[in-house]
């Protein structure tokens, strides 16, 4: 049973310091992009498991400890964050 990735949105923004929602994952397995919002999360286990929506391959892992979190992104070719309009 999995989740949608808005599921996994605070462990990941506590980790990165981004709302990770809107970030684009393109997955290193099949080439598909999508928002991470759309990928599968697993989080019945001892960390949070995203899946590639298209083809389940992992796109990222992450897994807190009391003083650290340590996230994994192998399964991801490339991740984009839309940023905010620039100060000026």
């Amino acid at each position: 049973m999995h989740i949608d990735g808005n599921g996994a949105a605070g462990m990941f923004a506590e980790a990165l310091g981004v709302d990770i929602t809107t970030a684009v994952l393109t997955c290193a397995g099949c080439g598909d992009s999508g928002p991470f919002a759309q990928a599968q999360v697993y989080d019945q286990g001892p960390g949070v498991v995203a899946r590639c929506a298209t083809c389940e391959a992992v796109l990222a892992r992450l897994v807190r400890t009391p003083t650290d979190a340590w996230l994994d992104l192998r399964g991801a070719r490339s991740v984009r964050l839309p940023l905010g309009p620039a100060a000026g």
